[in-house]
C-alpha cells in the first residue's frame, strides 16, 4: 500500500513558477513508476509526465520545455517543476504511482493540488 501526499499547489501568475511535490509513504518507492496528471471540470485526467522506475523520463507536449519531472528516492518524493506557466495550465495535478508484477498492475492516487495560473 502506497499513499500519496501532494503539496505545493497555488495561484501564479501567467509566466510565473511552482514546484509541486508528491511524497509518497511505504517502502521500496524506487520500484514505483511515477507519473503526474491533470484534470479540469468536464475533461479526462491526462499524463502531464512521468519518470518510470529505470527509465527516462517522458513529457506531454504541452509540458515539454517547460516542465521537469523528477524523483528522489531517498526522500521517497517525486517533483514537478512548472516555469513560464500558462492560463491553460491551470488545473487539478494528481500524483500516481504504478507498479507492475506479471499481469498484475498496482496502481495509486494522491488527492491532488490545485494550480491556478491566472493575473
Amino acid at each position: 500500500q502506497v499513499q500519496l501526499v501532494e503539496s505545493g499547489g497555488g495561484l501564479v501568475q501567467p509566466g510565473g513558477s511552482l514546484r509541486l511535490s508528491c511524497a509518497a509513504s511505504g517502502r521500496m518507492f524506487s520500484i514505483y513508476d511515477m507519473a503526474w496528471y491533470r484534470q479540469t471540470p468536464g475533461k479526462q485526467r491526462e499524463l502531464v509526465a512521468a519518470i518510470p522506475s529505470g527509465g527516462s523520463t517522458n513529457y506531454a507536449d504541452s509540458a515539454k520545455g517547460r516542465f521537469t519531472i523528477s524523483r528522489d528516492n531517498a526522500k521517497n518524493t517525486v517533483y514537478l517543476e512548472m516555469s513560464s506557466l500558462k492560463p491553460e495550465d491551470t488545473a487539478v495535478y494528481y500524483c500516481h504511482a504504478a507498479y507492475k508484477i506479471l499481469k498484475f498492475t498496482y496502481d495509486y492516487w494522491g488527492q491532488g493540488t490545485q494550480v491556478t495560473v491566472s493575473s
